[in-house]
């Protein structure tokens, strides 16, 4: 604790520059991810190529990864871009998948409604297809989120400043205390922005709520309340049919 204390500006400052370098990637990630998760799902023949090139990115080494960069796109070896770059490429590769799923699983009555109430493509694209996507372009983000923060310690190898390296310093002087704070700020800010994006989804898409334990048994119970009393309605109203055609 008393290391935590005597070091506080410079842990705020690994972790802002943590924050810094996550974020832009995430977020490039979902518009660069959104324009080809479309091409995937509209154009059967692309489907393959896109899906398998965009998972095979995954499968790059992260470290040659930012060796090689500086290389492709002329930027220096301790250059955040280059983090910013390889996260992105990481996070299209989960992400390309998740947008057309999400795109895939949209009822083609919707589509055919929309379309008959005079929506042109685009319009359709946002004001339907994407809000019935989001739901799962949501859990796809969501991975990407948590993905990125750890990956994002990696290049504390290559010494850009991150939470890791808080690890790199801990191990090399020997320091207990400081790999556990740069591993605890690690997973606590992938929990963190994890749980912005479900808030941000349960304000942007009401209707992707799934209902509580107590709703859905509520539920239930009015439903068996009202199938009990219509079958009770339906047995007096036989009960009098019987009796109206029963000779006297």
């Amino acid at each position: 604790m008393s290391w935590i204390l005597d070091n506080l500006p410079l842990i705020l400052d690994r972790l802002w520059a943590h924050v810094a370098t996550s974020l832009p990637a995430i977020v490039l990630a979902l518009l660069i991810s959104l324009p080809l998760g479309w091409l995937a799902h509209r154009y059967r023949p692309l489907n393959g190529p896109v899906l398998t090139g965009a998972g095979l990115m995954y499968a790059l080494p992260s470290l040659p990864l930012f060796i090689v960069l500086p290389a492709l796109i002329g930027t220096g070896v301790r250059d955040a871009v280059n983090v910013v770059v390889a996260l992105t490429l990481y996070g299209v590769a989960l992400m390309v998948r998740s947008v057309a799923d999400g795109l895939d699983g949209i009822p083609p009555e919707a589509r055919s409604a929309a379309t008959a109430l005079g929506y042109r493509p685009l319009r359709r694209f946002l004001a339907v297809d994407l809000p019935l996507a989001g739901p799962v372009i949501l859990s796809g983000l969501r991975v990407v989120a948590v993905s990125t923060v750890s990956l994002c310690t990696v290049g504390a190898v290559l010494g850009i400043p991150s939470l890791g390296m808080l690890f790199t310093d801990g191990f090399q002087r020997g320091i207990l205390a400081q790999i556990l704070t740069g591993i605890v700020l690690t997973v606590a800010l992938a929990l963190a922005l994890d749980r912005l994006l479900v808030l941000a989804g349960r304000l942007l898409m009401p209707w992707a709520r799934t209902p509580s334990p107590r709703a859905s048994r509520r539920s239930n119970w009015v439903s068996a309340r009202s199938i009990r009393s219509d079958r009770a309605d339906r047995a007096d109203r036989a009960d009098r049919t019987d009796e109206a055609v029963t000779p006297s």
